[in-house]
């Protein structure tokens, strides 16, 4: 078995590496002057089976294509296996039509990917559970609710819990947080989206009153929804919110309109590198999915279950 690491998200990588106690494949990825990127994998891979670590957030362009040339340099240099690891996988949320002659983004990526000749993907939290259909060679979705129940139980078991979904659409995720956390009551945030970026909560479902209440989603990405939805909450008699997302996009202001909000704290995961904005956020702290993916990449190489992990 061996490690490859693109640029996206090297500290993952190595975290990785070290809970697996491998030595990150040599490998050099760079670009030319022009920006084109080359990959020269520098020690022998021929029969090895081989993880391309690279989560596709921004410059989510960039990386993709870094992914793409990694795994044809695999396959050309007759790799046994290729198996791409995406902590984060762009393009997830354009995984339907929302109106007339616009793109399905998350099925053409998913072919870029297949055939640059991966023959498997591991990722975690897609943003909708079907995007694994988009895929015509093995792929397991991770989850990282038991990282984040484990950290809950230790920091709130004495709070009067209640995990509440942001939207309508996350309930199935935050139903599963809240088994895990032995069957907390759940609240849903309605809310209506005039246009991208932007959201108007309308509603919540559920009674909030004297609740500690844990807001949990798959994606934050300028965070209107999420300091909405904790606005909302405390409105209604909530005695404090806190974020749990696996992914913190976090683009443009977002850092700075999670530390002006009515969130006690939001945690995200290290799917995606912090920013400089996100790392000086006193309101926002980091849990590492290394030993996730670390486990996960071991049974793979083992050929034994994944889905065990989450039993």
């Amino acid at each position: 078995m061996k490690l490859l690491a693109g640029n996206s998200n090297l500290p993952l990588a190595r975290a990785i590496a070290s809970y697996l106690d491998l030595a990150l494949t040599d490998a050099s990825v760079r670009r030319f002057a022009d920006e084109e990127i080359f990959v020269e994998i520098n020690e022998n891979v021929r029969g090895e089976d081989v993880f391309v670590i690279q989560s596709t957030a921004a410059p989510a362009n960039d990386n993709l294509m870094e992914l793409l040339i990694c795994v044809d340099a695999l396959r050309r240099a007759s790799a046994k296996r290729i198996t791409a690891v995406l902590p984060y996988f762009g393009y997830a949320r354009q995984d339907r039509k929302p109106g007339p002659r616009t793109p399905i983004s998350a099925k053409l990526v998913a072919n870029l990917i297949t055939q640059a000749g991966a023959n498997r993907v591991l990722t975690m939290d897609l943003h909708a559970g079907q995007i694994q259909g988009f895929f015509d060679i093995p792929t397991d979705n991770l989850y990282a609710a038991p990282v984040m129940a484990a950290d809950i139980q230790a920091r709130f078991a004495n709070e009067n819990l209640m995990v509440v979904s942001p939207d309508v659409g996350g309930v199935v995720r935050a139903r599963a947080l809240s088994k895990r956390l032995g069957n907390v009551p759940l609240a849903i945030v309605d809310k209506r989206r005039e246009r991208p970026g932007e959201s108007e909560v309308m509603n919540i479902i559920g009674d909030v009153e004297g609740r500690f209440c844990i807001l949990h989603d798959d994606i934050i990405d300028s965070g209107g929804t999420l300091c909405n939805a904790a606005a909302a909450l405390m409105k209604a008699g909530a005695v404090g919110v806190v974020a749990y997302i696996s992914h913190g996009v976090l683009s443009g202001g977002a850092a700075a309109r999670v530390q002006g909000s009515a969130l006690r704290e939001l945690v995200i995961t290290d799917s995606i590198v912090a920013t400089p904005a996100v790392a000086e956020a006193s309101k926002i702290r980091s849990l590492t999915i290394a030993p996730l993916f670390g486990e996960a990449i071991k049974r793979i190489a083992d050929e034994s279950s994944v889905s065990s992990l989450f039993d």
